[in-house]
């Protein structure tokens, strides 16, 4: 069973990327955005619960958030591995996730980041922005400060899977196939 994380900062290519590791190795793709989307639509509890902290400009618990990745999780028993993406983003929620992988004997494999320079980023953002109307993808300062909390809260995160050597780096730039065949060429370190 492979589960990885993939990992990188807004705009680098983790949901395009998770959707071509999908295909290519049978996983189930699990982004915590949708997966927040959904529980808010179809006002499960967790929805709920989850929409009152947003509501509030709060963000939401670490505790809510594993439980409604543990619910993915469970659905799909029989699955060959799992892509998380977007989470975790702390060192406590990679705990919380390996607790919980553990406690169904199954655990990390990998956790692979897409490294992309920022300027880049910001242009894909911004194109992003325009072509989907997120106003969060079309403000230059929004996206800087997007960045700037992703390297504050990741950088102990990445020193938690070094440690396990579980971190991989992969060249984000480029063509999306040279992108994909960089990640097969990773992953496939682990299946062999």
């Amino acid at each position: 069973m492979i589960n990885l994380i993939l990992f990188g900062k807004p705009g680098s290519g983790k949901g395009t990327q998770a959707e071509f590791i999908k295909k290519k190795y049978d996983l189930i793709h699990i982004s915590t955005g949708d997966v927040f989307r959904y529980n808010i639509s179809k006002q499960t509890d967790l929805g709920l619960l989850a929409k009152s902290y947003m509501e509030k400009g709060d963000l939401v618990p670490d505790n809510v958030t594993i439980q409604m990745l543990e619910a993915e999780v469970n659905k799909t028993p029989n699955a060959k591995g799992f892509i998380f993406d977007g989470f975790p983003r702390t060192t406590l929620q990679a705990e919380m996730l390996d607790e919980f992988l553990n406690s169904k004997n199954l655990s990390i494999s990998m956790i692979i980041a897409l490294e992309v320079d920022e300027n880049i980023l910001i242009d894909r953002l911004i194109n992003r922005g325009i072509a989907s109307g997120r106003a969060d993808d079309q403000d230059r300062s929004k996206i800087q400060n997007r960045f700037e909390e992703y390297n504050k809260k990741t950088s102990t995160l990445i020193n938690y899977y070094k440690s396990q050597n579980k971190f991989f780096e992969v060249e984000g730039n480029g063509e999306i196939d040279e992108i994909s065949q960089r990640l097969f060429n990773v992953i496939d370190l682990i299946i062999k």
